[in-house]
């Protein structure tokens, strides 16, 4: 389903990612882990067709969204489903309107025909619409912000593709469990590729079937829970070193 092709990255003069290759299949679930600055949420970026790479290819779906126009890249962005950090929700529209976002504007479906399938997509993704549909943003806490998030883009682009940018950020551990099931149901149920983005080990561990770690802007490993644990590798150790207890401890539950 995607495809990144020895991509070099920069801004400027200042190098972000070095020959950067990697495929997502159809059915998997991907974490994206590294150190700050390593360059993870611009390959988000990439992926999205925001930025453009100084060298290689981003195919989605078997087309190259680096060489299309941008009307061509708004059509393939509707196979991709963004979720960012904070949700990115609209302050000044209630839950509906902001998960009704994209029919509201685009087409002329019925306002309560739209209001019946925003409530549809809140129950789809855990909340109670009756309790929270006329609130603003925010007055929900920040779980149920990211899970809104979430409806108002699969209600928006009935995704091939779900891509997230550290989703559990500042989420409390319930708040945090109830968006990894969900993450984990879109991905089973859907079978939608997923790629997330995130530096909490324990999120990573329990969503992903495969681990990409991202040092100095290339790709330091990509491989299994079980790979990952036994590397040998410098770069990857040092990065998991500050972790290793909580991620020791995680993937002995894992593997019991």
């Amino acid at each position: 389903m995607i495809e990144v092709k020895n991509v070099h990255f920069a801004y400027g003069e200042r190098p972000i990612l070095t020959d950067v290759s990697f495929k997502v299949d159809s059915d998997e679930s991907v974490v994206v882990m590294g150190p700050s600055g390593s360059g993870k949420s611009t390959i988000l970026r990439l992926i999205l067709g925001l930025e453009c790479p100084q060298q290689g290819e981003i195919i989605i779906d078997g087309q190259n969204i680096c060489a299309m126009k941008e009307r061509q890249k708004q059509e393939i962005r509707k196979k991709i489903g963004m979720v960012f950090q904070d949700g990115a929700l609209f302050d000044s529209l209630s839950v509906w309107e902001n998960v009704g976002f994209y029919l509201l504007e685009h087409t002329d479906m019925p306002l309560d025909e739209i209001g019946e399938r925003a409530v549809e997509m809140l129950g789809f993704v855990g909340l109670d619409a009756e309790e929270i549909v006329d609130k603003l943003p925010e007055q929900l806490s920040g779980g149920m912000q990211r899970r809104v998030a979430i409806g108002r883009t699969l209600l928006s682009t009935d995704p091939r593709v779900m891509l997230y940018d550290e989703p559990t950020t500042g989420l409390d551990p319930q708040s945090t469990e109830n968006v990894l099931g969900l993450i984990k149901k879109l991905n089973v149920e859907k079978q939608i590729s997923t790629i997330v983005v995130t530096h909490q080990i324990a999120d990573a561990i329990s969503i992903a079937s495969r681990f990409i770690v991202i040092v100095e802007g290339s790709v330091a490993f990509d491989g299994s829970l079980d790979e990952l644990r036994d590397s040998t590798d410098k770069k990857v150790r040092e990065f998991l070193n500050p972790f290793r207890e909580s991620f020791n401890e995680v993937t002995e539950r894992k593997f019991i």
